[in-house]
């Protein structure tokens, strides 16, 4: 494996402002913050914030989904930083609703000349985070709704081949590594939920029966191939490159997810 010069390197911030105005994923409340201190009158400013996890760009554990999982604090620096590809499925066609498969990975691999390797972290770039209502970088069409409901997403055949080609894990500029329309969401806006139907011509049902819920959660995550969400920054500057990816949560004994900083070190052009 080729050795991390820093000094030979850019860091592109890949994470998404984080504020009183970030939205939480579905059902999940947003954060509240507030003044306690002022330099005014304590001579310091000091503030509280309350808030669910999954907001902004977040790390998801194992124990997010699994009894007694890993749980961020456990997550080794080692298995956080690591050779990376990021894959721009915005390219190759995919929109609203859409659904991705190993098909596009390996289409993006041929495309670009890239090989996913074994232990790889995969960013997934569908170009959504220029949706995102906190996007502070490049272009911003802000549009909550299309941000957590529309992104595509995959089916079980995903799962499947990432187990067979050994992915670390990934990092995606969307709501969810699930198709929303595979999470809470499907039931939460069932309008809309009928419109993805349409779009797909196929029964929600039978794309994700029961057993499907959630699969790149319930189904990786045994696996520690977990995820971070809500990617995004400056990530169209590093589009179909291979480069190093880190991600830094706070070392959060129990946790089932964290707010981090994800990161990509990139090589000075010479």
């Amino acid at each position: 494996m080729k050795q991390l010069d820093l000094s030979n390197m850019r860091v592109l911030d890949l994470s998404q402002n984080w504020d009183m105005h970030t939205p939480g994923f579905a059902t999940y409340e947003g954060p509240t913050i507030k003044w306690i201190k002022r330099v005014a009158f304590d001579k310091v400013g000091g503030q509280h914030i309350s808030s669910t996890l999954h907001v902004g760009t977040h790390l998801d554990a194992p124990l997010h989904f699994l009894t007694n999982g890993q749980d961020i604090g456990s997550i080794p620096l080692d298995k956080l930083v690591g050779p990376a590809v990021v894959v721009d499925l915005e390219t190759l066609g995919l929109g609203d609703y859409d659904i991705y498969t190993s098909a596009h990975f390996e289409q993006w691999e041929r495309k670009t000349g890239l090989r996913i390797q074994p232990h790889d972290i995969v960013v997934v770039h569908t170009g959504y985070h220029k949706y995102y209502p906190s996007n502070w970088y490049g272009e911003t069409q802000a549009d909550e709704t299309r941000y957590f409901i529309k992104h595509p997403g995959p089916t079980r055949e995903f799962v499947n081949w990432v187990l067979e080609r050994q992915i670390s894990w990934f990092a995606i500029d969307a709501g969810s590594m699930d198709h929303p329309m595979n999470t809470v969401i499907r039931k939460v806006r069932p309008d809309l939920a009928i419109k993805c139907a349409q779009k797909l011509g196929q029964p929600l049902e039978e794309i994700w029966p029961d057993d499907d819920l959630q699969i790149m959660h319930y189904a990786m995550f045994p696996h520690g191939v977990f995820h971070v969400e809500n990617a995004g920054g400056m990530i169209d500057e590093v589009l179909d490159q291979r480069v190093w990816i880190g991600c830094f949560p706070w070392k959060f004994n129990g946790g089932e997810a964290a707010f981090c900083r994800l990161v990509a070190f990139v090589e000075h052009q010479q």
